[in-house]
């Protein structure tokens, strides 16, 4: 069996895997999954029932974003996404599980709100603006997140920006984030965001 990856066009975790592997050159047969009806296939080899899934042609599997990013530039990082000194690195992924767990979950608390009364999703989004704010100051420095050339602190922030910016994009346009907003802009028009964001049929055996 060759390499395969269970994605979803929209999630911000497919989404910056995505854009790793293509970076990394990585081959695979995508298999797009509809969420409400995951195929038995990915379940079997990962039961907790997210994306990204990716089974190796050893069948091993790695079913979490940030271990599938870990693995592909291992393998290739042509750019110097992670060109940097060892603590650096690892800074960059204590970044990003900090992200999925206080900036997601804020984020989340906002995007879903048409549940919730205002004072509920509010202050999470509030929360959502002071992070950005910060990574804001960065780019008033320089060009990316971590320097003036694109890291994988850029990749690996930049679907949830685009999550949280789409919410209510004309709001967030309003935000005195020019230069995460000029940044966000620059990153959805590239090359390497765009060809991993073709639509897909949902895959099923056979």
């Amino acid at each position: 069996m060759g390499r395969v990856l269970y994605s979803f066009r929209r999630c911000p975790y497919a989404i910056r895997t995505r854009m790793t592997l293509a970076y990394a050159g990585i081959e695979y047969e995508h298999r797009e999954v509809e969420l409400k009806r995951k195929p038995a296939e990915m379940l079997l080899v990962s039961p907790k029932g997210t994306v990204p899934v990716m089974v190796q042609p050893d069948a091993s599997v790695l079913d979490e974003s940030i271990g599938i990013m870990r693995w592909a530039l291992s393998q290739s990082d042509p750019d110097g996404w992670l060109a940097y000194p060892q603590d650096i690195q690892d800074d960059f992924w204590m970044q990003l599980e900090r992200l999925e767990q206080d900036f997601k979950s804020n984020l989340d608390a906002f995007k879903y709100r048409s549940h919730l009364e205002a004072e509920q999703w509010r202050p999470p989004r509030e929360r959502c603006v002071a992070m950005l704010e910060q990574l804001n100051d960065r780019l008033s420095q320089q060009a990316q997140l971590a320097s003036g050339k694109v890291s994988l602190l850029d990749i690996g922030w930049l679907p949830f920006v685009r999550q949280f910016a789409n919410v209510d994009a004309a709001w967030f346009a309003s935000l005195p984030l020019s230069h995460l907003q000029a940044w966000l802009e620059s990153h959805l028009t590239g090359e390497l965001f765009l060809s991993v964001m073709h639509k897909h049929p949902r895959w099923e055996a056979g």
